[in-house]
């Protein structure tokens, strides 16, 4: 049985959480954990550390809570904490890189945009997971959620220059994988 929410505007949720009633805390979860699960996803392979880290980022969220001023997006406010939680999960664990080859960062590339309008959403989700981690990184953070070259560089630890190269190369995978899967498409329907 599933129970109408109790909070009818963010205003009124945000107070319940900050009052610690638990029906608030729930609703937020509710209304929030599937898309905060699917940005972890996007940074993290792997099910259950992308489940550890979107319930690390709600107890961060609800930790922090007071210090939302109200100013711009509240779910936007919450995307960035999520975010962060994803990339302190990526440099914790030492066995993940974001390291760039020279020679890959050697290498400029054309974007993908026009390709990518023939593919449904699940497809590029499952291409992009596919990258390697460093290039999944950034292009996730640049692409889909809007950091600047130098914001990305000072997440990561990293210089702007390698930021620019990595989403570079990810552009250039992807376009071959797109390619790849387009042909493939042609062969098996044509």
């Amino acid at each position: 049985m599933h129970l109408p929410p109790q909070f009818s505007d963010e205003d009124e949720l945000i107070s319940g959480c900050l009052s610690g009633k638990r029906q608030a805390q729930r609703q937020l979860y509710d209304t929030y954990s599937r898309r905060f699960m699917a940005i972890c996803l996007r940074y993290l392979k792997d099910q259950e550390q992308a489940e550890d880290v979107m319930i690390q980022s709600f107890m961060k969220i609800f930790e922090k809570l007071s210090q939302f001023q109200g100013k711009g997006s509240f779910e936007g406010w919450m995307k960035r904490i999520v975010v962060t939680q994803a990339l302190m999960a990526i440099r914790s664990n030492r066995s993940l890189s974001l390291s760039v080859s020279l020679e890959d960062a050697e290498k400029i590339h054309e974007p993908v945009a026009e390709d990518l309008n023939q593919l449904e959403v699940a497809e590029l989700m499952e291409l992009i997971q596919s990258l390697p981690l460093g290039y999944r990184t950034v292009f996730n953070l640049f692409a889909i959620e809007g950091y600047s070259h130098q914001e990305i560089g000072e997440l990561l630890g990293i210089t702007e220059s390698t930021s620019k190269s990595q989403l570079n190369r990810a552009r250039s995978v992807l376009k071959e994988k797109i390619t790849s899967l387009q042909l493939q498409t042609k062969i098996t329907h044509g």
